[in-house]
């Protein structure tokens, strides 16, 4: 690694945390870090002629941290076993339902599309985190960076759509708070769920994780009948 990829990697950090803490004092969502950090990043490269390869250098360490951080949400579980004990039943059908209708949405409006194969691969995994998305897209043939861009679109949306919902219909169930953000926006929205309060955080993270699951074991299998 060299000593630019090194800088770049220190500023992307800095990016991230400075508008982080911008957003805390007012959260919009044009001032999110998943939208903002990106676009600062792009343009920084872009307009200092910087090849992907010489970031990448140095900013791998931070897309690898992403599995131990979505392995280190097992420490909220952990802490509220016992209510995910109570509405086992209740997560798990949600879960399903939830997963179901969003790959049969994608499925359907990439075909109203006349999308190529290998777009709705990623388009049927938007619902799933990061690194699971990316492995599975690996697994069936897909275009990593494209799952990488509808993963993070819909974490996006996610976070603006799922609060005004719950807002909308008053829901005050922190268990549905949390199955709604985490099947649908996996990390992002289990971000957002934290904000309402540590039970609806909590299940979201079991959601995201089921839905994660769930994508592995039937897109692959999906991906066949199409």
């Amino acid at each position: 690694m060299t000593w630019l990829s090194l800088g770049l990697l220190l500023f992307t950090m800095a990016v991230y945390y400075g508008i982080k803490s911008l957003y805390r004092r007012k959260p919009k969502i044009y001032l999110s870090p998943l939208l903002l950090t990106p676009a600062v990043v792009i343009v920084l490269l872009l307009q200092g002629d910087i090849p992907y390869e010489t970031y990448n250098a140095g900013a791998h360490w931070l897309t690898d941290m992403i599995g131990p951080a979505t392995i280190a949400l097992a420490v909220p579980l952990y802490k509220n076993v016992a209510l995910l004990r109570k509405y086992a039943v209740e997560i798990m059908a949600s879960v399903l339902v939830g997963s179901a209708a969003g790959v049969a949405t994608s499925v359907w409006i990439a075909k109203g599309l006349r999308l190529d194969v290998q777009l709705i691969d990623g388009l049927v995994l938007r619902s799933t985190t990061t690194p699971i998305a990316i492995a599975i897209t690996d697994m069936i043939g897909g275009i990593p960076a494209m799952t990488a861009l509808f993963v993070l679109v819909t974490g996006l949306l996610g976070t603006v759509v799922g609060p005004a919902l719950i807002r909308l219909f008053r829901i005050r169930s922190g268990v549905a708070q949390g199955v709604m953000l985490g099947t649908s926006a996996h990390t992002a929205g289990t971000t957002t769920a934290f904000e309402f309060g540590a039970v609806s955080g909590t299940v979201s993270s079991i959601s995201m994780l089921m839905s994660a699951l769930l994508a592995l074991v039937v897109v692959p299998w999906l991906v066949l009948l199409l």
